[in-house]
């Protein structure tokens, strides 16, 4: 039971952090219009809005969807971590009942749980 409250109270912190920091990259791109997204391509024929850049010789990749993908990607991967924390917090629920500690744990016997 020990276990089962460890890895679930950590699993809840991790998938918590990665889901603030997925927020927070979506927000960041979003606001800077995916300027930070082809930063690394020191080219001045890429335009202020990464929507609508062009792929250039001086960047390693495509920029014409970076915007996109990135949220295409982000978005569903942010949404599946929240819905992890929640589930790992519902767990860590559970393993305090086991445990006895909380306020469910005096309505439920160890027997009945």
């Amino acid at each position: 039971h020990w276990t089962l409250l460890s890895v679930s109270l950590l699993n809840c912190l991790l998938s918590t952090a990665c889901s603030v920091g997925l927020a927070l990259a979506v927000a960041l791109t979003v606001h800077s219009r995916g300027t930070h997204l082809v930063r690394g391509c020191n080219s001045s024929a890429l335009p202020m809005d990464a929507r609508s850049a062009i792929a250039t010789n001086d960047c390693p990749f495509n920029t014409t969807r970076i915007y996109d993908t990135a949220l295409a990607l982000w978005i569903p991967s942010l949404l599946l971590a929240a819905a992890e924390a929640v589930l790992s917090g519902r767990c860590c629920l559970v393993a305090l009942v086991f445990q006895g500690i909380g306020p469910c744990a005096r309505g439920y016997g160890r027997e009945q749980v």
